[in-house]
């Protein structure tokens, strides 16, 4: 194995799995941590999906520790810790805690840290993470329910979260000619700009002799050329399924609610979810069941809501309770629906991902064609009832991506 990469949600990982193998290597995709480090010999690459990113910062630190262990004791050579690309975290972590911990289990002292991913409006330019023309602290990010990203400059924001010293290896010395130098000459963290593709892949060569890189998908772009791994020009072929479709969304963001507004301009059917009705009991699993079953065109069983009902319901059930009473709605309601024949899922959020998936008790991933920047299909099984599925990172995806999905896959 030459990567091991820890990523801290399921989207993520799908994302990185994704960007790995369309730059060459085989990848395999795991939902948690394999017992065994043989289960997961014979790849290049393997990615290793936690739901971590906003568990308490302790609890983050020993599921990645775990997962770098097997990944280590597999033969990584190289490990990678993938976190979502608006950087999403708190004062209190996780990015810091864990990249302090990954950094003492291999004894080394430095590392980069670049979440930049150009290709969907994420970059990175004197240290401050931009979302298309918005700084993070002005885009919907700085509403996000549980990561609300409200200062941009990721030295100050990483620099909260580590006791190593954290610093800025700007855009001049990225497209300068001793790069890796300037990423090696100090220990601590650098936080790298980057503002196109060109950008990436020169910070990944750069990176070719550090035991660990952390950042969004974007930066492992340039990873696959250390090892002599060129660009793949063959695709692997899979037979999808042909039942329903569905689409089942958790996130909030304006990017998935823009979304399913268009979905349903389109004809869809539409039911919203409501966390406090659901904790009440007057909406169950047999309704949402229920009505995806009579759905005379795709189902969209949705929690999406602006940031004032999503203030709502967290100020009726707590701010954690909120969020946990959908993804385990969802979890349970999932299965149920591929027994009634919904076996194209496009699952919307990065926790609601996580929640689904677990729901299904999917284990492995085979990474299939790109929707969108950063969202493939994906095959897997459900007992022995094949499925396609994505899992959309909730930021991600043009607006008429639940349409267009569906052709992609036929």
């Amino acid at each position: 194995m030459r990567l091991g990469a820890i990523a801290d949600d399921l989207t993520g990982a799908t994302d990185l799995a994704l960007t790995l193998a369309r730059s060459g290597m085989s990848v395999r995709q795991t939902v948690g941590i394999p017992a065994d480090p043989n289960a997961i010999s014979g790849a290049d690459a393997v990615v290793i999906s936690l739901k971590s990113r906003t568990i308490p910062a302790a609890e983050a630190v020993t599921q990645s520790l775990d997962a770098a262990k097997v990944l280590l004791a597999a033969g990584a050579a190289q490990l990678f810790f993938k976190y979502c690309s608006t950087f999403d975290s708190t004062d209190a972590g996780n990015i810091g805690p864990v990249i302090d911990a990954l950094l003492d289990l291999l004894a080394e002292d430095r590392t980069l840290a670049c979440p930049a991913f150009p290709t969907n409006k994420r970059t990175v330019y004197k240290g401050h993470l931009f979302v298309g023309d918005q700084l993070l602290s002005d885009s919907p990010m700085k509403d996000h329910p549980l990561t609300p990203m409200r200062d941009a400059n990721l030295v100050r924001v990483l620099g909260r979260q580590t006791a190593r010293p954290v610093r800025l290896v700007d855009i001049n010395a990225v497209r300068g000619e001793h790069l890796d130098h300037g990423l090696s000459d100090k220990p601590g963290i650098a936080i790298v700009d980057a503002l196109d593709d060109a950008d990436l892949l020169a910070i990944g060569r750069a990176a070719a002799n550090m035991r660990l890189v952390t950042g969004g998908s974007g930066v492992a772009m340039g990873l696959p050329a250390n090892w002599g791994i060129s660009q793949r020009t063959n695709a692997t072929r899979h037979q999808s399924p042909s039942g329903r479709t569905l689409v089942l969304a958790g996130s909030c963001s304006g990017a998935t609610r823009q979304q399913i507004s268009v979905a349903m301009a389109a004809g869809f059917d539409g039911l919203q979810l409501d966390p406090i009705e659901i904790a009440a009991g007057r909406q169950t699993i047999s309704d949402a069941l229920d009505f995806a079953t009579k759905a005379t065109a795709t189902p969209v069983i949705y929690a999406s809501a602006t940031p004032e009902a999503v203030a709502k319901s967290q100020d009726a059930l707590g701010r954690d309770r909120a969020g946990a009473v959908v993804e385990a709605f969802l979890s349970e309601l999932a299965p149920l629906l591929v027994n009634r024949g919904f076996d194209q899922l496009i699952i919307a959020g990065g926790e609601t991902s996580g929640a689904v998936v677990a729901g299904l008790g999917l284990k492995n991933l085979d990474i299939g064609p790109e929707i969108d920047p950063g969202v493939p299909w994906m095959y897997s099984k459900v007992g022995e009832t094949p499925i396609a599925i994505a899992l959309k990172s909730g930021n991600f995806g043009a607006d008429n991506m639940f349409i267009k999905a569906w052709d992609l896959l036929r």
